[in-house]
């Protein structure tokens, strides 16, 4: 099985490579000027199929092989709970505060006309 860094294996790499360069090229070619700047659509469409190809057909299995019975715990419980709920408040709250900004938005009176 090869090795993996922080949980992902090799071709999570790979994959965030092929987008980086191709991110880099397309606004490289984006600044050319003539028939070059048009360069850009085939690139990001090679590396959409390129993409797909590695999604579609990889060359591990996606299941490592049992070695022993396998308990799933979840050890950040509490602690992804409190970050929701933080979020969930920070939500909330920017929300009444968006919505209160435009209840309250002024209203300016437009100007009477003057008869000369």
């Amino acid at each position: 099985m090869p090795t993996t860094v922080l949980g992902v294996g090799p071709g999570v790499f790979i994959l965030a490579l092929l987008w980086i360069l191709t991110l880099l090229l397309c606004v490289v070619l984006s600044r050319a000027s003539g028939l070059v700047r048009f360069f850009s659509v085939p690139v990001f469409f090679a590396a959409v199929i390129i993409t797909l190809v590695l999604l579609f057909f990889p060359r591990a299995s996606e299941l490592p092989e049992p070695a022993t019975e396998i308990k799933i715990v979840d050890v950040f419980f509490i602690g992804r709970f409190v970050l929701f709920s933080i979020l969930s408040i920070a939500f909330l709250g920017c929300l009444f505060l968006i919505l209160i900004h435009h209840i309250l938005q002024p209203v300016y009176a437009k100007p009477m006309r003057t008869i000369s």
